[in-house]
């Protein structure tokens, strides 16, 4: 007899722990599914109570005039150290101030333009110079040890003798000698092209002049 008490007791238990789950269930759909009336100024309306009147056809809940629960706002990015990158996409956090940087937020070495004339182009030559070559290695050392992602443009040039054409394409294969240098030392994400005569640095009458203009421009950006 008292077993079956136990058993009985412990069925009722279960039972109404049940109908508790299936009342808070039903009370939360209902939460959910609330319409409340709503007057000319788009007010909800109360009772004399003091309570959200419910209508169907109303608007939708949830209010928070009404006592519901609000869904949590969505956090907003920041951008902590000011670089113009949201902090959920910055890599580099903590970047000093008014320092330009890549898609990240990691420090890029920008605005720096090398002009190698260091032993110049010699005529109708596309072949770099061991001095550009120190030179561009110097770049590619602080390209590397930078954290962040840069984009050069290398800019070929020639000085005046010769077609035009010839000297386009010429100024093109100068850019391209040291991109191909460049690449070697791991340094991608470099744009080429050339000037031909076009930007000349130096007077184009002088053996001097011409010189100076058989050159490479290496900038970042």
């Amino acid at each position: 007899m008292f077993k079956q008490k136990k058993i009985v007791a412990l069925l009722a238990s279960v039972g109404l722990v049940a109908s508790v789950a299936v009342v808070t269930q039903a009370s939360a759909a209902s939460h959910e599914m609330k319409n409340y009336a709503v007057d000319g100024a788009e007010s909800v309306v109360v009772d004399g109570a003091g309570n959200c009147v419910n209508t169907v056809g109303g608007v939708s809940g949830p209010k928070e005039a009404c006592g519901d629960s609000m869904p949590m706002a969505e956090p907003v990015d920041g951008d902590s150290d000011g670089d113009g990158v949201p902090d959920s996409q910055d890599k580099c956090p903590g970047t000093r101030a008014g320092a330009e940087v890549d898609q990240w937020g990691c420090e890029v070495v920008s605005n720096l333009t090398i002009d190698l004339v260091e032993g110049e182009f010699a005529f109708d030559s596309a072949v770099l110079t061991p001095g550009m070559e120190s030179a561009l290695d110097e770049l590619a050392a602080r390209i590397k040890a930078s954290e962040g992602h840069e984009v050069l443009t290398v800019t070929g040039h020639t000085d005046s003798v010769g077609p035009e054409d010839y000297n386009m394409g010429l100024s093109v294969r100068r850019a391209q000698s040291a991109a191909d240098y460049l690449e070697a030392q791991g340094i991608d994400s470099i744009t080429v092209k050339g000037m031909g005569e076009s930007s000349p640095v130096a007077d184009n009458g002088t053996r001097e002049g011409r010189a100076q203009n058989r050159r490479i421009e290496v900038s970042t950006h």
